[in-house]
């Protein structure tokens, strides 16, 4: 989960969020930078979905455990919550196609680096200074777990991620990497050797990871968008609502990760073609998403996105552990989850506000000299 995006007229777009530069550009790439709204949007909402879920599933799992009301009333939305993940995921492999062809290689990696790395290097630290502290995680105290969790390669390493929520991370910086190699020698070098090696490698890794399929999806829709093949602009909205029902119907049912495990489930491939549907119908111009997401509000959450999806495990902790102490969980859960929201909303809204401030814009305004999105 990454930078966000945006969107304008269906020109000249290039990866959203990223600023209006053509250093490294290879042959034939468009220059010009517009931004999706939508797309930055449905950042902000993928966010606050995982947030939710969060609180919803941590409050069942650490609270209401024994309440048999409270697990068959949250279970569905705490599922579709996951679902926010996915939809990062194919919000990534859309925005991050016109990067790689932007930038040379190092650029793209500093790039990346400065809009990753400090917040979660932060949070990181964190993480690992309370629990060597207080041992909550012993596994996680071991230095063959902290160095890949570090260097964002566990996935690779079948370790664990420190901070909550980082494990995306892990598999958004595999693709990173495979999509700027694979560009860099099949479009700068023209190392057609090097470019089959390179797609072998990316099948083997989405076999072995089947989650990172949805990179590939947004890569598709990226394709399709930038030749401006949509559906008759009558039949959109139909088929818009027909596809986001099935991303909420496939994506409630069940809690996936998409993994190995995951390969022989149809809901699961249901829940993965919904999703690009989706998304391939909401970017279109004049689309029900688009309206929807038409707000000040919403840019906002697109633009604190990653801030949010690193930040929101610690005040929702600690919101918490407030409630428990003080007694503020009590057997009538709709109320007591309602006071929870009212609270921990907000105070995530603030530290997710100084955090995206601090960790994540400032380093990059530091180093590039420029905004990290241009709308």
């Amino acid at each position: 989960m990454t930078d966000a995006s945006a969107i304008a007229p269906p020109l000249n777009r290039t990866a959203a969020g990223e600023p209006d530069r053509t250093t490294g550009t290879a042959p034939g790439t468009k220059a010009g930078a517009n931004f999706n709204p939508t797309v930055h949007g449905l950042r902000g909402v993928a966010a606050f979905m995982v947030f939710l879920a969060h609180v919803l599933g941590g409050v069942g799992e650490n609270v209401y455990s024994a309440d048999p009301g409270y697990l068959a009333a949250t279970t569905a939305p705490w599922n579709f919550g996951r679902w926010g993940v996915w939809l990062f995921f194919v919000i990534s492999g859309y925005v991050i196609l016109p990067s790689v062809m932007r930038y040379t290689p190092r650029e793209f990696a500093l790039r990346r680096f400065f809009r990753l790395y400090p917040l979660f290097l932060a949070f990181s630290l964190l993480f690992i200074a309370v629990n060597a502290a207080s041992n909550a995680f012993p596994d996680l105290n071991r230095i063959g777990t902290i160095i890949p969790a570090l260097f964002m390669v566990n996935l690779l390493t079948h370790t664990e991620q420190l901070t909550p929520n980082a494990w995306s991370l892990s598999y958004e910086v595999l693709f990173y990497a495979m999509a700027c190699l694979t560009v860099h020698a099949a479009i700068r070098r023209r190392d057609r050797v090097m470019t089959v090696l390179l797609v072998l490698c990316s099948a083997w890794l989405v076999s072995r990871f089947p989650a990172m399929a949805f990179f590939l999806a947004g890569i598709g829709v990226r394709l399709l968008d930038d030749r401006h093949i949509h559906l008759p602009r009558a039949w959109r909205p139909l088929f818009e609502i027909i596809a986001f029902a099935g991303c909420l119907v496939f994506g409630s049912v069940q809690h996936y990760d998409f993994g190995l495990r995951d390969v022989g489930n149809p809901l699961a491939y249901g829940t993965f073609l919904f999703t690009a549907a989706y998304f391939y119908m909401a970017i279109a111009p004049g689309s029900l998403t688009s309206r929807l997401l038409d707000r000040p509000s919403i840019f906002y959450l697109g633009t604190v996105s990653y801030s949010l999806y690193l930040a929101h495990p610690y005040t929702y902790f600690a919101t918490r552990q407030l409630f428990v102490h003080m007694g503020w969980f009590g057997p009538n859960w709709p109320l007591s989850l309602a006071l929870f929201l009212a609270a921990a909303i907000p105070l995530t809204l603030i530290f997710t506000h100084f955090v995206y401030r601090a960790l994540e814009r400032y380093p990059y305004r530091w180093f590039f000299h420029e905004r990290v999105f241009h709308r």
